[in-house]
């Protein structure tokens, strides 16, 4: 949706309606949710609890990172507002 359409949070709340899933996936690659990443999801989750999405979030992740599964760990905790 950043490629796309771009403005990920006011694109959500005008159109909350109409979203049945949410999926995640870093900007570029695809790798962690983290501040390498041109999205800040910690902001895009609390907009999304905001405007009243109460539906599952799927993580599309391919880890950098040694640690994977402490990269995927943070990676869910910054879904879970």
């Amino acid at each position: 949706m950043q490629i796309m359409e771009g403005n990920v949070i006011d694109t959500i709340q005008k159109n909350i309606q109409y979203i049945g899933h949410v999926h995640t996936g870093g900007v570029p690659g695809r790798h962690e949710l983290d501040e390498t990443q041109e999205l800040y999801y910690p902001a895009i989750m609390k907009a999304l609890v905001a405007a009243g999405y109460k539906g599952f979030v799927g993580q599309e992740f391919v880890p950098t990172q040694t640690d994977k599964l402490e990269s995927l760990r943070k990676s869910v905790l910054i879904c879970d507002v």
